[in-house]
């Protein structure tokens, strides 16, 4: 399903620390069902790829753009310094289509 713009919250189960991104499973919210039983299974990296994948998926739905809010300060600068900026309204917004969101998260 695409939009015109989305607005996406990312939340504290991925931050930046130390020079990396990192995930945290478990910061996720206590109604997100995506990671139900993972600890049952024998693969260490799957609730990384599962939480990457679910906010690649929701950054690059918006057809014209996407609005973000990271709860991590430090995720914040840095996707902010990747993603190219406009101004709208004399706000400064980051707003990008899919192109420009897509190549910025590639390189995280």
């Amino acid at each position: 399903m695409e939009f015109d713009y989305v607005g996406v919250i990312i939340g504290r189960d991925l931050r930046y620390e130390n020079g990396r991104v990192i995930t945290d499973s478990k910061a996720r919210a206590r109604s997100d069902q995506s990671l139900r039983g993972i600890g049952k299974r024998n693969e260490p990296n799957l609730a990384d790829r599962i939480i990457r994948n679910t906010y690649k998926t929701l950054l690059t739905r918006g057809q014209k753009g996407c609005y973000i809010y990271c709860e991590d300060k430090a995720l914040y600068d840095y996707l902010a310094g990747r993603i190219p900026k406009v101004i709208t309204e004399g706000r400064d917004q980051i707003l990008q289509g899919e192109a420009g969101l897509q190549k910025a998260w590639t390189t995280i």
